[in-house]
């Protein structure tokens, strides 16, 4: 066998047993997935959450624009509470994203009613 054909990933070199694509090593246990409501919740709550940091962009441009266009924008009540919304939504899908049980729970829930109230006093008040 000639030198053409080598094998240039080396075990030693290029990872470690149980991570990237090797088997995990005996007594080790891959985290369990999570359920399909779970999940559901979570992807539910993304969409919610870019959803609100786009209106809050859409939100703050226009406070911007307005004013520079001669026509009156969204005043400063509006624009912050579009911004602590985008805070908090971002904040719980983290918290939906990165942890499990009641936590993410919890973070799925902040997105969602958080969402609600922003539309509801900003947008259908």
């Amino acid at each position: 066998m000639s030198d053409a054909w080598v094998d240039e990933y080396d075990d030693e070199r290029y990872g470690q047993p149980g991570r990237g694509g090797y088997p995990p090593e005996r007594g080790t246990r891959r985290p369990a997935r999570r359920s399909a409501p779970a999940r559901a919740l979570q992807a539910l709550g993304g969409a919610l959450t870019a959803g609100v940091v786009l209106l809050t962009v859409v939100v703050v441009a226009t406070a911007w624009l307005g004013p520079r266009r001669g026509f009156p924008g969204p005043g400063t009540v509006s624009v912050t509470a579009h911004v602590v919304a985008a805070v908090a939504t971002v904040a719980g899908q983290w918290l939906a994203d990165h942890r499990r049980g009641a936590v993410a729970l919890t973070g799925s829930v902040v997105v969602f009613l958080v969402t609600a109230l922003l539309l509801w006093t900003q947008w259908w008040g």
